[in-house]
């Protein structure tokens, strides 16, 4: 009869644990973070500011990587596979890959048109939009230049649209979303007054870029391009069009060379060594310098950079 007593009360504790299990994990799931792939490590960052501990982001690539060259490895794939929202630039930017990552996923709820498929460059004034599309031309963008995350006016559109769609998809969390939207956008407007007074000394500076990256960082500081090191988009510099640039340069002589973390730095050294101007790499995005560590120092870093290339 004891033995049996025993018995009955251990079949009551499991049943209490497995209530007690069940009940934990019908909780997690409740408030499970949203899954976030994010194309680029900006995207990645943003939806950090914006989401906090409601998502779970995974950043495709990183600053040392060309985002335009990215091979579509089965670990993407697998990411994207368990995603519920894509997070990506757009303008063609990952058309060389990103289409091959979402289909092959299988997953169908992030697919382009989809609610859970966002594309930054959608809500943006683009920039170098051609009037033409040859192949001819190098890696042209049909949308105009893609590289808007160098302007941090851009991200205020891009931030608000992008809340909109975790609200939308996260509907439960939706006021969460609406205030660290309102927190974001306060102190990004007071961070760019700051830059702009920082970089004032920056306007109607001449410069040459090694790859078109930067119109938008020029648009936003008033830089002057005047010569581009890739003969075309995409295409790297022989000495014979690097000696063309130098003659140019004669012409119209330039500060300094810009180029990204990602990108070689030969080119741009050849044209220093001999035009005797600034090499400035700016990180170009998040984690593209041992400072830029999010969006905020991204911007910090990259100001600071360009003013010492004018000293």
């Amino acid at each position: 009869m004891a033995h049996t007593s025993f018995d009955l009360r251990n079949d009551n504790i499991m049943k209490k644990l497995f209530l007690v299990s069940l009940f934990c994990l019908l909780g997690s799931n409740a408030h499970a973070a949203l899954n976030v792939f994010a194309c680029e490590p900006e995207w990645a960052a943003l939806t950090q500011e914006l989401a906090g501990d409601k998502a779970s982001i995974y950043s495709a690539t990183n600053a040392l990587q060309d985002p335009h060259r990215v091979e579509a490895r089965p670990s993407l794939i697998a990411k994207a596979r368990r995603a519920q929202l894509v997070v990506c630039t757009g303008a063609e930017l990952e058309v060389a890959w990103l289409p091959v990552v979402l289909r092959e996923s299988g997953n169908n709820a992030v697919q382009p048109g989809s609610a859970a498929y966002f594309e930054a460059a959608s809500v943006v004034h683009m920039l170098e939009v051609p009037t033409r599309l040859d192949r001819g031309d190098g890696d042209v963008h049909a949308q105009g230049n893609p590289h808007i995350q160098t302007d941090p006016r851009n991200f205020l559109p891009i931030a608000n649209a992008l809340s909109q769609r975790l609200m939308q998809l996260d509907a439960a969390n939706a006021d969460e979303y609406r205030q660290r939207l309102a927190a974001f956008t306060q102190q990004w407007r007071s961070a760019i007054a700051k830059w702009e007074r920082q970089a004032a000394p920056l306007k109607g500076i001449p410069v040459v870029v090694q790859h078109k990256g930067f119109p938008y960082l020029g648009d936003w500081l008033g830089l002057k391009e005047v010569a581009t090191l890739e003969p075309k988009p995409g295409m790297e510099p022989g000495a014979a069009h690097l000696s063309q640039v130098l003659a140019a340069l004669q012409q119209h002589p330039a500060r300094m060379v810009l180029r990204a973390a990602y990108q070689d730095g030969r080119p741009s050294e050849w044209i220093v060594q001999r035009a005797h101007i600034a090499a400035v790499e700016l990180p170009y995005t998040v984690g593209g310098s041992d400072g830029a560590k999010d969006l905020y120092s991204l911007f910090d870093d990259t100001i600071a950079r360009l003013l010492v290339g004018i000293r």
